[in-house]
This record gives structure tokens, sequence and C-alpha cells, in this order.
């Protein structure tokens, strides 16, 4: 009974709740990773992997400037001969013989009213140039260079009529036809005479140059296509037990693929700067004797390097070739290196 009774006064005087407390997050699950410090984290991995390549090409200068001279060499021909082309252009663009237009007026007009007409061709946008031949002006020439000047003093009237030679500011042959059609339809104008084709023989002659460098390009572009996808090859084939040991510690193929990818950029960006220093390096040699040729042809014209739109192109193509060719290459060869 005295148990009993002891155990009915050890009651416990109220119920204790014990509210779980929340468990801190411990390791991972306390970091977050945005995108802005993702692009920053890969930003400077490229950064990294940019840099380390360039200081592997760095470390074997014999073998890098090899690779780089056959490389500037392949670029430096499509580079001079697009320079060679441009000045061409740009100097058959500044040439005076351009393409005339002849106009022979009715034989019935004065030589006051043909003048007149001439006149009121100089208003006219399409027109850099007007040289008008009267008609006596014309039967004087005529005399003096045909030697009938005894037969043309006998007859009565002059049988020639006045000329009009028109300086057309265009230059494409599309234009001068329907310049010399509205011409043609003038009531004073007997006839439109367009000589084209000494043009269109220029103009032939250029297209085939064009297509030639363009040809050209292509062919070399394809050389140094192979010349970065093989020397590629051979770094991937002297990189096979590292690229062993990354992949059996997880590395991706993108991973292993990258530091390859960089190497073909700065094969390609360093070729370029070559291919763009020597061909500089040739027009500045040019200069000179262009100038003095020019100068005995009474000519402005000046010979013109690549400019910024040609450099910007030569290392932009340039670069793309070295990334291709570089992608090919590791795509290629880095599916049959596996950890066996």
């Amino acid at each position: 009974m005295d148990k009993k009774r002891g155990a009915e006064r050890v009651q416990p005087s109220r119920t204790t709740t014990v509210t779980p407390q929340p468990t801190s997050k411990r390791g991972a699950e306390q970091h977050k990773v945005d995108l802005k410090g993702h692009s920053e984290s890969w930003m400077r991995n490229h950064m990294a992997v940019g840099k380390n390549a360039l200081t592997k090409l760095l470390g074997t200068p014999i073998a890098t400037v090899m690779t780089v001279a056959v490389l500037a060499i392949a670029l430096t021909l499509p580079g001079f001969l697009f320079t060679v082309l441009s000045n061409v252009q740009n100097l058959t663009q500044g040439w005076e013989g351009e393409a005339r237009l002849s106009l022979y007026l009715e034989t019935s007009l004065t030589d006051e009213d043909a003048d007149r007409f001439s006149r009121t061709l100089l208003l006219r946008d399409d027109i850099a140039a007007i040289d008008f031949i009267s008609r006596s002006q014309g039967m004087l020439e005529f005399k003096k260079y045909s030697g009938f000047g005894d037969i043309l003093d006998a007859m009565n009237d002059n049988p020639l009529p006045a000329v009009v030679v028109l300086l057309p500011k265009s230059r494409l042959v599309a234009d001068l036809g329907i310049m010399r059609a509205g011409l043609q339809a003038l009531p004073e104008v007997n006839e439109a005479v367009l000589d084209l084709e000494w043009l269109q023989r220029l103009d032939a002659m250029l297209a085939v140059a064009k297509r030639a460098v363009f040809v050209l390009g292509v062919l070399l572009g394809l050389a140094v296509l192979l010349v970065i996808g093989n020397t590629i090859k051979m770094e991937i084939e002297s990189r096979r037990d590292e690229i062993v040991v990354s992949k059996l510690v997880g590395a991706t193929d993108a991973w292993v693929r990258r530091p390859f990818l960089y190497t073909g950029v700065w094969y390609g960006l360093l070729g370029a700067l070559c291919a763009w220093l020597i061909v500089q390096v040739a027009w500045l040699m040019l200069e000179t004797p262009a100038q003095e040729l020019a100068q005995l042809y009474r000519s402005q014209f000046q010979l013109s390097g690549l400019g910024f739109s040609g450099s910007a192109l030569l290392l932009f193509m340039s670069v793309l070739l070295g990334w291709l060719g570089a992608w090919i290459a590791v795509r290629r060869h880095l599916r049959e290196i596996e950890p066996s």
C-alpha cells in the first residue's frame, strides 16, 4: 500500500512539449550559384585555357614558327591578290576614258540650235561632262584627216551633223543602255551610239579575276584547314596519356576539347598577323615605283593596302579556319581515345 501511495504521489505536474529545431544546412546546400557567377567562372576558365594554350605554343618556338610560316604564306597569296584586284578597280574608276555616248543630231538643226540643245543636257544629273562638235567644226576636222578636202569644198551643203559627246557618270551597262534609249527618243537626236565593247571586255576580265581570286582563296583556305588539322592531330597523339587520365577522373569531351580549339585559334591568329605584315611590307615596296609611274601619266592614283575591312576579313577568316580545323581534328580523333 505504501509503495502504491508513493507511486501515486509522484506525478508530473505538467506535460513538456519539445519543439524540433530546424537543422542548419551544411556543405553544398548552403551555396546557390547564380547566372552571373556561372558566367564569370566560365569566362575565367576559358581565359586560363587560352593562356595555357598560348604558353605551350611559345614553349616550342621552332615547331610553332614553322607552322605559322606555312599558314602565313598560304594566307598571303589571296590577301595580296585581293589588294591587287581592289587597286585595279580603283584605277579603272578614275579613268577619264570611260564609255562615251555620242549623239548625232538632226542635220536640220543649225549650230546655234545644236549648241543650245547641248547646254540643256548639262542640267541632267546622270551626265558628268559634255563635248560639243558643231557641223562646221566637224567638216574642218573631216577635211583635215580624210584627204578629200577638194571634193568637200565643191559641195554646197555640209552633210555632216552636229555631234554631242557625253560622259555618263555611271559605268553600269544596264544604266548606260537605259540612258541611251532615253536620249535616242529625243526629237533633236538622229542616232545615239554607245561604245560598250571595251567596257564589256574590261568588266569580263575583272569578273574572271574576281572568280580566280575566289577559287584560289578557297583552295588556300582548305590548305590552312588541313595544316592546322594535321598539327592538332599530332598534338592529340602526343597527349594521349593525359587525355586518358583526364577521362578516367570524369573529364567531359568538351573539357578535353577546349585546349585544342584554342590552339587552333592561336595558330590562325598568328598566321593572319604574319600574312598581314607581309602584304603591308610588299605594298610599301611597290608604293614609290607606282607613284612614279602614275606621275608619268599625270595621274593621282595611289596604291592602297588591305585597309580596315580587308584586314578584319583576313583575321576573321584565319581565326575561323584555325578553330574549324582544330574542331574537325579533335572530333575525329578524340573518340578513338577512351580509357580501357
